[in-house]
Order: structure tokens, then sequence, then C-alpha cells
């Protein structure tokens, strides 16, 4: 068996947020998660969705990320990006 190459394997507190909530068209629950791994941009998990991104406020101004990177139409990514505003 050959031996296995690592780039990186650390361990780190981190600080999460679990929250869930009804928009006018979809339900989010979502787990935040705030590391200093990702130069201040938060993890933040969809958990009904199985899909993560790691996100920053220049990430929410980025036109189709949110569509792309949680499966969204335009609606249900105006809402999260409206909610993670206000949390990133």
């Amino acid at each position: 068996m050959s031996e296995r190459f690592f780039l990186y394997d650390d361990t780190e507190d981190t600080k999460t947020r679990f929250v869930s909530f009804m928009g006018e068209h979809h339900r989010y629950d979502l787990a935040i998660t705030h590391t200093d791994r990702h130069y201040g941009k938060k993890l933040v998990l969809n958990i009904q969705g199985s899909r993560f991104a790691i996100i920053g406020r220049d990430d929410l101004d980025e036109p189709g990320y949110l569509e792309h990177a949680f499966q969204l139409n335009e609606e249900e990514a105006s809402e999260l990006r409206d909610f993670l505003y206000e949390v990133i």
C-alpha cells in the first residue's frame, strides 16, 4: 500500500450557527460555520439539499453564484442572498 500524501491535516475550533427559516418560495435549513481557514469567509451548508459553499460578501455580489452553488432558481437565491447579507 502506498503512503498517503497530505496537503494539510489540521484541527481547528469553529463556531457554527444552525438556522432554519421559511421564505416565500423555499424552506432553508442551514449550518453557517465560521473558521479562520477561509480568510473570513463562511462555510454555508444547505442541510436539506446536501450542498455547500464558501461564501464572503464578494460572492454574494457575484451573479449566479448562489443559484449554481445551491441549485436554486432566481427567486429562491434572492431570498437566501438577502438573509446571508445579514450574517456574512
